[in-house]
């Protein structure tokens, strides 16, 4: 076995082992929303142990979420606070967060396409489908353990953002728009990083669009056991 392995390995027996012994109860489902105001731009911090997690945009609202689960203890933690001009919007899963038998827990976010965000995701297992597109993006930052994450940032960006994604023992895609520069670097680990619609140079990837682009998506990346599909189109 590869000795690079023996981290990430340790990690998901970690995962496995701590089995909490959590009592399911009724399914139930909780709205939530945040009011825009007066901050020209947000920083988004989701931090979720185990479930199944969508974020989109569309919002005319700061945030529109809506949380199911099953166990009491797992109410998201929804916070936000402003400066006037700098707002913080955390949504954090609480700590006894193993995921095990017929545990349920599933976040619907839709976020506001106007506010220019910094959005930070860690992510432990579960599936997570992040249609990013539409935002004013100004940074993704995304760290996954075991697990399945799809992120579409397929759009008309208006400005240069960077995109940091840090993969554990899953598979990770991302789809990228073909009219805009993106230029990717990085390794994929014990896994790979395969690409569609773009081309090696040296130790990066670049798109058709990238010399002649007045915007462009820098990608920093690194896998672990899992894999990373990067498709431009």
């Amino acid at each position: 076995m590869d000795i690079r392995c023996l981290p990430l390995l340790a990690a998901a027996l970690c995962l496995n082992s701590c089995i909490i012994d959590t009592a399911t109860g009724p399914v139930r489902h909780d709205s939530r929303s945040i009011e825009r105001d007066a901050a020209e731009r947000v920083r988004v911090e989701l931090n979720m142990g185990a479930g199944n997690l969508i974020i989109g945009g569309g919002a005319r609202k700061l945030l529109n979420a809506d949380f199911t689960y099953n166990v009491a203890s797992w109410q998201p933690e929804v916070r936000y606070s402003s400066t006037g001009t700098h707002g913080d919007l955390t949504i954090r899963q609480p700590e006894s967060h193993a995921q095990f038998g017929h545990t349920r827990y599933e976040w619907d976010l839709a976020l506001n396409n106007d506010v220019p965000m910094d959005l930070s995701l860690h992510f432990g297992a579960g599936e997570a489908r992040l249609d990013l597109g539409s935002l004013s993006l100004r940074s993704v930052e995304v760290h996954m353990g075991v697990g399945k994450v799809d992120m579409d940032l397929r759009g008309n960006p208006k400005h240069n953002y960077d995109v940091t994604i840090r993969g554990g023992i899953g598979e990770a895609t991302v789809r990228l728009p073909a009219g805009v520069g993106v230029y990717a670097e990085g390794s994929g680990g014990i896994g790979e990083i395969q690409t569609q619609g773009l081309r090696r140079e040296g130790g990066h990837w670049v798109n058709d669009a990238y010399e002649d682009s007045k915007v462009r998506i820098h990608l920093d990346i690194h896998g672990g056991i899992g894999s990373i599909h990067l498709i431009a189109d």
